[in-house]
């Protein structure tokens, strides 16, 4: 785990720290001072291990967004895949006139006709590489088009059921369809019934992958970085699942809160996760996030709350013991919002002595 010090989530909890209305007077370190104007209480210092763990909330969903066009001469849509609908390399997308157009896997989009004669590409390279996942090798695999490619295509066109007389060795343009992988279709543009000509949006669909995405104010921008663990609490489940920050943006956005003062800056993170077999089918599902950074081992630790506002920025505590109340300076290390302690270090402060906390 990188070390690093979570210092904007400082920021945060200095805000904290003051709603609480501590007053804090200007009397030196370790000399007595009158107590708060408030009700309390005491918590030892701790010593241990400490992690910066950050709570968010997030939305559970579905990665990517992909727009499925037909390439296929226009006519009656015969049929559709009904939203909610997983489609896997070699299953059929939707079809015109009776004619499928079937899902392989690509960057490149599929730009014309594939038949003997054609120029190498590598549009030709991915058809080969899908004829080999789907079980029917075209030989070499490239970017020219072989007769083997051709019999490769009439050994598919027969496993997919198609008759001798269909059987033709070639691909007209709009009969499959290359995307970077599986999808799930999130909606129907046309129905069974509809008319359809090249270039018409048939399908909008996303990736079958999971992700959650936070709006991360941008005080923790800086914080969190792509490759941190994440533990996820999802709706349904008893346990939370493991994720990790996939990437955190660098592009802040503020949202209008109607007519009241904006919302904070934040980044759009996003967090990949798997769900385990048999979890809820949910799409954009709220969940919560703990985000943790670096750890630090055998420190000092106090409650958050025990925190006050120093002269000049930075923090104290309020000692209690047999001498009275005094306020000593401290520098804070990581904070565990999970767990509502802070690490800190100061003059004369070891394990075991008692901190001024709120009663709550």
């Amino acid at each position: 785990m990188r070390g690093r010090s979570w210092t904007a989530v400082s920021a945060v909890l200095a805000a904290v720290a003051g709603v609480v209305g501590w007053a804090v007077t200007r009397a030196p370190d370790a000399e007595p001072v009158a107590g708060p104007q408030l009700r309390t209480t005491t918590a030892p210092v701790t010593r241990g291990d400490v992690a910066a763990r950050v709570q968010v909330a997030g939305t559970l969903g579905f990665d990517g967004a992909y727009t499925v066009v037909n390439q296929l001469p226009g006519g009656v849509v015969t049929a559709v895949a009904a939203p909610g609908t997983a489609v896997v390399r070699g299953a059929d997308l939707f079809a015109v006139a009776g004619v499928p157009a079937v899902l392989l896997y690509g960057a490149a989009p599929a730009y014309r006709d594939f038949a003997p004669g054609m120029t190498d590409g590598a549009d030709v390279l991915q058809l080969e590489q899908n004829l080999a996942a789907l079980g029917v090798p075209p030989g070499t695999v490239d970017r020219h088009f072989t007769d083997a490619t051709a019999a490769a295509i009439r050994r598919w066109q027969k496993a997919r059921g198609l008759s001798t007389a269909q059987r033709t060795g070639d691909l007209p343009l709009g009969q499959v369809v290359f995307l970077p992988g599986a999808l799930r279709v999130s909606s129907a543009s046309v129905q069974p019934g509809q008319t359809a000509g090249p270039g018409v949006q048939v399908l909008s669909a996303t990736s079958t992958a999971r992700v959650v995405r936070v709006a991360l104010t941008a005080a923790r921008q800086a914080t969190v970085h792509a490759g941190d663990p994440v533990k996820v609490t999802v709706p349904g489940l008893n346990t939370p699942v493991d994720g990790t920050v996939r990437e955190v943006g660098t592009v802040a956005t503020v949202v209008a809160q109607g007519d009241g003062p904006p919302g904070p800056a934040t980044v759009p993170m996003v967090i990949t996760v798997t769900l385990p077999a048999g979890a809820p089918a949910l799409d954009q599902a709220p969940v919560q996030v703990a985000i943790t950074g670096a750890r630090h081992e055998n420190v000092l630790l106090v409650p958050v709350t025990a925190l006050l506002a120093g002269e000049g920025g930075g923090y104290r505590v309020a000692v209690v013991d047999g001498a009275g109340r005094r306020l000593v300076t401290v520098t804070t290390g990581l904070f565990d919002e999970q767990a509502g302690t802070v690490e800190v270090t100061g003059d004369r402060l070891v394990e075991g002595v008692q901190v001024e906390v709120p009663v709550t």
